[in-house]
């Protein structure tokens, strides 16, 4: 049997339902590839009693299929910051699993995708989702770019998640120097930056693309997110003076 269990934004996110799955498991895995965790591995050790072994890139893409023969005879549960179905990767476990006649179960959690609304932005406004990777020197994508701009013309919001080596003021920067190549104005808009949500810790501030990329901004920890508004509803207008 596979599991795949969201813990949520915080630790103390996990559902009871999860938390009572993840302690009768045989093996427990913690997702470290998908998102960024504002808890380690010890803390979950202690919530679970459980031995929990880090699951990267190598695990959970190259060699996924070991996962699923695990999963045929024994109880394995990966556990996942946010909601398990966030992410493509765990949506190909579960066709790889169903492939493979493993039963599987899913258990959500909360995540990002509707945690954003703290930030006063009316979630059913938002378009599709986009990812900025970490520029290298032989890969410097802008589809995210593309993207973004696509939804502006529908007046949609853009949610955009950063890469986890990637910081705010780095994906700022992105922005900023794309804009200007372009010079479509881009870096003239408000954006929002989202730090820590659904934590303690949580971070929410506004501005102009062009004025915040100048600043530090450390104070914004991983896990960060950025929100691009587009036409703003006088409510969300409202809400977004408190963080401006």
């Amino acid at each position: 049997m596979l599991y795949l269990i969201g813990i949520g934004l915080d630790k103390q996110d996990i559902s009871l339902k999860g938390l009572e799955i993840a302690k009768k498991c045989d093996k427990l895995y913690l997702d470290i590839y998908t998102s960024s965790l504002p808890y380690n591995a010890k803390e979950i050790e202690e919530m679970t009693g459980q031995e929990i072994f880090p699951a990267g890139r190598a695990l959970l893409e190259n060699k996924a299929d070991d996962i699923i023969k695990e999963a045929k005879t024994a109880e394995i549960g990966i556990l996942v910051s946010g909601d398990p179905l966030s992410a493509t990767t765990h949506i190909d476990l579960i066709l790889r699993a169903r492939k493979a006649k493993v039963k599987f179960e899913i258990v959500h959690a909360a995540s990002i995708i509707t945690a954003v609304a703290e930030t006063g932005l009316q979630l059913y406004k938002f378009g599709k989702i986009a990812s900025i990777p970490k520029f290298q020197p032989n890969y410097q994508p802008e589809s995210w770019y593309e993207l973004m701009k696509q939804n502006l013309l529908y007046e949609a919001h853009t949610l955009l998640l950063l890469d986890m080596e990637l910081d705010a003021k780095e994906a700022l920067n992105y922005i900023y120097d794309i804009s200007k190549t372009r010079e479509d104005k881009i870096m003239d808009r408000e954006i929002v930056i989202c730090s820590c949500l659904g934590t303690s810790k949580s971070r929410i501030k506004v501005g102009k693309i062009k004025e915040l990329a100048k600043q530090k901004l450390q104070e914004f920890k991983m896990p960060v997110c950025l929100a691009l508004p587009a036409k703003l509803h006088f409510m969300e207008e409202e809400a977004l003076k408190k963080f401006r």
